[in-house]
């Protein structure tokens, strides 16, 4: 009778001990091997994100049912209007808003269309398709830019990160990622008929690829290349070449897609001091005091203040806490001020601290990588506008490639990182399901 419960014991540690070297093999699998990490990392992810959508969709009574649907919200609806009766004219003449949404991605959905697939199937194709590339590119660039081990982090930070939802559902990140990529890479690697293909097709996607026109030629004038690169990076403008003769013909307009950012979307050129004002003080004093213009709740500031005096002596203090205790320590500091400040926080540290990191990495990350992300970002910050800049700036590939280098050399950071944006990941999908606001 006292066998049993120690052969019982016995099975347990052998399967225990099997199931530990099976997950070892396949983790030395992955790291050895960039496109099976990289698609390991893609597959994950998504899972998270399909699973939350069928949750929400099975438990939630104001959800409805389970569909391809559930990957349209948004934005979504404006491409779908494009891939099946083509742009909006107001007045015969005037464009309408859906004018500043680049062609690349409805043409392909429409060309799926045609085949036989419904709007919504084929618009998840293209773009899931296009991420799990550019997950692959983005892995086989760092490996040849920096190593391996940066190669795993960027990646994984490129999967992982919540705004990556965008990357699932039937928005344009997925193709714009792959297709920025591809062509920085091909920059790096002097192969410029791929620089115009692929930057072409990239400045067809959206507006912000033209950041890659600056980057390449203030690239090429750093490194002195030869003429062919300046030549490319010309070049690699010709989607919105192309899309504004479009314009120019449809509209007699070649910059509608611009127009319609004031005459339909409301937005202004320039940096919007007084959103970032906003934000900044809704972070600081919190969203309810910001619109009452009076401190009606004293409790978001104090606890800010707070906050900063802790940070404070946990960073002074440092050394006789130790390593380990401060990272954890700060890391569950700004957890909490995440929960105070909310979104307002998120965007901002995107923002900023992406031109930080590039700046604080400039010298260890590919030199048309950096170039890249200050233009987009430049060109972000003159938008006219903070409403989806987080966003976009997750589109903006130089921001992950340098996080994921940063963490490279401080995996403790990484790992609180990873976990905390499988939170935020989650969050956002059951936001993106209900059709609330993400970014």
């Amino acid at each position: 009778m006292k066998e049993q419960p120690m052969n019982s014991q016995k099975v347990l540690t052998q399967l225990f001990a099997k199931l530990q070297d099976f997950l070892t093999k396949i983790a030395k699998i992955c790291q050895s091997n960039g496109i099976i990490f990289a698609l390991t990392m893609g597959v994950l992810s998504r899972s998270i994100i399909l699973l939350t959508f069928f949750a929400i969709a099975f438990f939630s009574p104001v959800s409805s049912q389970w569909g391809w649907e559930v990957f349209s919200a948004w934005d979504s609806p404006l491409y779908q209007i494009i891939a099946t009766s083509g742009y909006e004219v107001i007045n015969q003449t005037e464009p309408g808003g859906n004018v500043a949404f680049f062609p690349l991605f409805p043409l392909l959905i429409r060309g799926l269309m045609n085949l036989g697939l419904p709007f919504e199937v084929a618009g998840v194709l293209i773009n899931n398709l296009a991420f799990f590339g550019a997950l692959i590119l983005l892995y086989q660039w760092v490996e040849i830019t920096n190593n391996s081990q940066a190669a795993r982090w960027a990646t994984a930070i490129l999967a992982w990160c919540p705004l990556s939802i965008f990357g699932t559902v039937i928005y344009t990140e997925g193709l714009f990622l792959f297709l920025s990529i591809a062509a920085l890479k091909a920059f790096d690697l002097e192969k410029y008929p791929q620089v115009i293909l692929w930057g072409s097709l990239a400045t067809a996607t959206r507006i912000t690829g033209i950041a890659l026109i600056p980057a390449f030629l203030i690239t090429a004038w750093q490194k002195r290349k030869p003429a062919i690169a300046y030549l490319s990076g010309l070049l690699s403008g010709c989607g919105l070449l192309f899309y504004s003769l479009y314009c120019w013909i449809k509209f007699n307009n070649p910059i509608a897609f611009i127009t319609v950012q004031h005459t339909q979307w409301q937005r202004q050129t320039g940096f919007d001091s007084q959103g970032w004002l906003k934000m900044i003080m809704q972070i600081l004093i919190g969203s309810q005091n910001w619109k009452k213009g009076t401190i009606v709740d004293p409790w978001h500031p104090f606890l800010v203040i707070i906050l900063a005096i802790i940070g404070y002596l946990l960073w002074r203090y440092r050394d006789q806490l130790g390593e380990v205790k401060f990272d954890y320590s700060f890391c569950f500091l700004l957890f909490i001020l995440w929960l105070i400040a909310g979104d307002p926080l998120l965007n901002t540290s995107i923002i900023l601290g992406s031109g930080y990191l590039l700046w604080y990495l400039r010298y260890e990350l590919s030199l048309v990588a950096v170039n890249y992300g200050f233009c987009a970002l430049g060109l972000l910050l003159a938008s006219g506008g903070t409403i989806s800049l987080s966003r976009l700036a997750y589109g903006i590939v130089s921001v992950s490639l340098a996080l994921g280098v940063m963490l490279s050399h401080h995996r403790r950071w990484g790992y609180v990182t990873l976990g905390f944006f499988t939170l935020l990941l989650i969050s956002f999908s059951v936001r993106f399901a209900q059709h609330l606001w993400v970014a």
